[in-house]
């Protein structure tokens, strides 16, 4: 069985967006709540300097989006490229 490589992207942008979405949100209610991952997000993704108001949200949200869609992307091609297909044989 092969992967969807669409599918696969999309279902990780979502994931991966609404993971840092939803951090982000808590840390803008809740203060330091997961402030390590923000930073972390800092230190990937230019342009996002970490938690400082509703734009950085948005900010590091569209970049996990594209980051997920384009590491679900390469995990679904790594996994069709590495699979044998015993019917192909």
């Amino acid at each position: 069985m092969k992967l969807c490589v669409r599918s696969m992207a999309l279902a990780s942008a979502v994931l991966w967006g609404a993971m840092f979405l939803f951090v982000a949100l808590l840390n803008q209610i809740a203060g330091d709540y997961g402030a390590h991952l923000l930073e972390f997000g800092a230190s990937l993704y230019p342009g996002y300097h970490g938690p400082a108001g509703y734009g950085s949200v948005l900010v590091v949200t569209m970049y996990a989006v594209v980051d997920g869609a384009i590491a679900g992307a390469l995990l679904a091609w790594l996994y069709n490229w590495f699979r044998k297909d015993p019917a192909a044989e």
